[in-house]
């Protein structure tokens, strides 16, 4: 079992910045390849981003521009730089790791983009 914990969520004014960090609870960041997922209340959740275990990154074109996804393998953990925040990007955000069809979540940071 793997468990992911996500940090760096808050309120931020649009156009600022945050940075999302999921930390994994053993080493898996070699091997699996590692999304970003946002969720509102009401609706599904929506693909942000994924970073392979190469490195390789993709993004959703609401993203592309503005986010950043990372990972340290070392640390065990991924990242989610994201700037010039909008209000559309509040969300509960979500990192997933996944190899074959093992996949883990993890709980969830909320980010309010709010004047």
């Amino acid at each position: 079992q793997v468990q992911l914990v996500e940090s760096g969520g808050g309120l931020v004014q649009p156009g600022g910045s945050l940075r999302l960090s999921c930390a994994a609870s053993r080493s898996i960041f070699n091997a699996y390849i590692m999304d970003w997922y946002r969720q509102t209340p009401g609706n599904e959740r929506e693909w942000v981003a994924t970073i392979t275990s190469g490195g390789s990154a993709n993004y959703a074109d609401s993203v592309k521009g503005r986010f950043t996804i990372s990972r340290d393998n070392a640390k065990n953990t991924m990242y989610l730089q994201m700037n010039s925040l909008k209000p559309d990007d509040t969300a509960v955000y979500y990192c997933v790791a996944h190899y074959g069809a093992i996949i883990y979540w993890g709980q969830g940071t909320q980010v309010t983009v709010s004047s």
